[in-house]
């Protein structure tokens, strides 16, 4: 918000320097960025936070240096003389589209001379960096820069017919607008019509067609309160900014409309002459009414940690704008302003009230009283995870939700359905919500693989978004896994994550196709019969579209099972005392096998003895074994809670091993 020294004064003293007036603002919370001098005046420009659009106006800073120096603010009442007919003998209003403008108000001035402004107008708009055009568009920008409403002003001759109409646009409609561009219209974009076109984009840009010129002798008035959101959407859809669309993004002081469009026409008839009709059309919404809220005294020394007498609360309330409703010993109790819709808590009274207070007042070492909190069970499990991985020498990712199209195509496991697209990209020629962390990791990884990286594990934990059929996003928590290690590896540490979360989860792997993986070494993985995630090499063909040299694996997981899996209670488990054995198994299986199906028939045949099933390798030799076999090599540790087992039970129980084997899966002991 670019202020103006001079103009500042007219609605408030200034007894105090430059420096003192942008040190006390900015610790109120209008932060002083830069000044400079500008004419014989001052330009200061100060950082105006989205919560408070009341401030991007120069009444609204006065209010703010009247508060703070508790000064008089000068705020000036218009009361344009009316002469000429009835304002509903000239035009009417219609809204069509109540969601889009909430509340439309228009005057009719004729008669009136367009010429240039004069030297203190033009003067103040040129310290703000807003050039002169004439009169009439001149007071329009002096009012919206005085009070922060926007207005605008047709050439009322120009329009088709006597009726403005608010409503949606057409599809494919075409608008040119005063700065002489056309643009592609939608629906959902609110316009200001007349009986043939749109004449203005509302709250965002007027249009060429209907604008002041010196040819100009009568004027409507528009000022009005359109949704923020959709002015938001419009102005980024269409990449159309301007000074009105920022103040309507931020929303507008709903009884300041009226007092805006009477300042308006006062100030045209001052500098343009002409007659203005007698009322106003006002439609849509009325006036909202404020709920009264509650400041307990006693909040203030909990929160801020120091009392403040409620004589002085009341005062800053009620300087700041607030009606007072009630007060008694312990509290008081107020009515917001319009232009104030931030304040709708009792802490956002607090905040006001330290922030006028002064923020230096309250103590460094002052004690405020602590209550203790907990971590939820969801943050637990996620450290838990970290800790894990990182201790598996696994590096934490931080990627962008939104990747480019070809990212997104890469890898999508939860969702056939397309990406969401965002309407404007939040990183160039990233427009695509992402539903899997895979493709983002892997381009982290060919960046780390260009620069000469040797070690590249990574993992992220974030949120995928995945499309659900009329109705906003499924925001899926998802663990994301990519390695330098083969599908053993991977598969490792993942049984690690389980086993810190709950010991003894088994981990079932199936058989999966994905574009990326590898046919064989891949599956689709399970836990306690939910559906965990997927893991798998990459295929030649997905290492080269991925873009690296050297072999990767991956691996993504839902956080909410392994949130729902997770009992994160320790608890004591008495060790054996006496020795374990164990012995090595070489197996011919069928090339279609599942290490994770062997290994869980391996696990019920040994029973309460078998301490751990360690995979070794695989090894393939056709001649001897014939096509479409392996060889399967893994070791088993046995060991008894109640006695030392012998060697001939060790043997027995592998025999056991061996015949269950071959019984599920046709498998042959090597030599047999």
């Amino acid at each position: 918000m670019l202020v103006s020294w001079k103009w500042l004064q007219d609605y408030v003293s200034l007894p105090m320097s430059p420096d003192e007036l942008v040190e006390r603002l900015s610790m109120a919370g209008l932060n002083y960025e830069d000044r400079k001098a500008v004419g014989d005046d001052l330009q200061v420009d100060l950082e105006v936070t989205s919560n408070r659009p009341d401030c991007l106006g120069h009444i609204g800073v006065a209010r703010e240096v009247s508060v703070l120096w508790q000064t008089e603010l000068r705020s000036p009442p218009p009361q344009p003389a009316e002469a000429g007919p009835p304002v509903t003998e000239l035009t009417k209003v219609a809204i069509e589209c109540p969601h889009l403008c909430f509340r439309y108000t228009a005057r009719v001035l004729q008669g009136v001379r367009i010429g240039p402004s004069p030297h203190w107008l033009a003067d103040r708009l040129a310290t703000i960096g807003i050039p002169a055009i004439n009169n009439v568009v001149d007071v329009t920008n002096y009012v919206m820069m005085e009070c922060g409403q926007p207005l605008h002003a047709f050439d009322f001759a120009k329009l088709a017919g006597p009726q403005i109409i608010v409503r949606e646009a057409r599809p494919g409609e075409l608008f040119e607008a005063i700065n002489h561009k056309t643009y592609p219209l939608e629906p959902g974009m609110c316009v200001i019509a007349d009986a043939q076109r749109a004449v203005a984009l509302g709250g965002v840009m007027g249009g060429a067609d209907t604008e002041v010129s010196d040819a100009t002798a009568d004027v409507l008035i528009e000022a009005a309160d359109f949704a923020p959101l959709s002015i938001r959407t419009t102005a980024r859809k269409l990449t159309l900014h301007s000074p009105s669309s920022y103040r309507f993004e931020r929303s507008v002081d709903p009884v300041g409309v009226d007092w805006a469009s009477r300042r308006c026409c006062e100030l045209i008839l001052q500098l343009g002459g002409g007659r203005l009709a007698q009322g106003v059309i006002a439609v849509g919404q009325g006036t909202p009414i404020r709920e009264p809220i509650v400041l307990r005294l006693s909040q203030l020394p909990r929160v801020l940690g120091i009392e403040i007498p409620a004589e002085e609360v009341q005062r800053i309330l009620t300087a700041l704008g607030c009606q007072p409703a009630a007060q008694d010993t312990r509290s008081v109790t107020v009515v917001p302003p319009s232009w104030r819709r931030d304040l709708t808590r009792e802490i956002d009274l607090v905040e006001e009230v330290a922030r006028v207070y002064g923020y230096e007042r309250i103590p460094e070492d002052v004690g405020v009283p602590m209550a203790p909190s907990h971590r939820s069970h969801e943050d637990r499990v996620l450290g838990k995870v970290r800790q894990v991985l990182l201790c598996a020498g696994f590096d934490e990712a931080i990627t962008a939700s939104v990747v480019p199209e070809e990212l997104a195509a890469v890898f999508s496991p939860w969702t056939e359905a397309p990406p969401l697209q965002t309407s404007t990209p939040m990183l160039k020629g990233a427009d695509r919500l992402r539903q899997s962390l895979i493709p983002s990791l892997l381009e982290a990884r060919r960046v780390n693989e260009s620069l000469g990286n040797p070690v590249i594990e990574l993992f992220e934990t974030a949120r995928v978004f995945l499309p659900v059929q009329g109705d906003l996003p499924g925001e899926q928590g998802t663990l994301g896994i990519v390695s330098g290690g083969d599908y053993y590896h991977v598969k490792g540490v993942i049984e690690a994550v389980l086993a810190a979360l709950r010991p003894g989860t088994p981990l079932e792997a199936l058989d999966t196709r994905q574009p990326l993986l590898d046919a064989v070494k891949s599956s689709e993985l399970r836990v306690q019969g939910r559906p965990l995630g997927y893991l798998g090499e990459l295929s030649a063909a997905g290492l080269q579209q991925a873009g690296l040299r050297s072999s990767a694996t991956v691996a993504e997981l839902s956080l909410p099972v392994l949130v729902d899996l997770a009992n994160l209670i320790p608890k004591y488990a008495e060790q054996s005392p006496y020795p374990a054995i164990e012995r090595d198994l070489n197996l011919i299986v069928d090339e279609s096998v599942r290490w994770a199906s062997l290994a869980e028939t391996v696990g019920q045949s040994v029973g309460e003895c078998l301490e751990r099933v360690r995979y070794q390798e695989i090894y393939r030799d056709p001649k001897k074994d014939g096509a479409g076999k392996k060889r399967l090599l893994f070791s088993i540790t046995l060991r008894s809670r109640q006695r030392t087992l012998t060697n001939e039970e060790a043997d027995q129980i592998r025999q056991q091993v061996v015949a269950a084997c071959h019984q599920a899966h046709g498998a042959v002991l090597l030599g047999a």
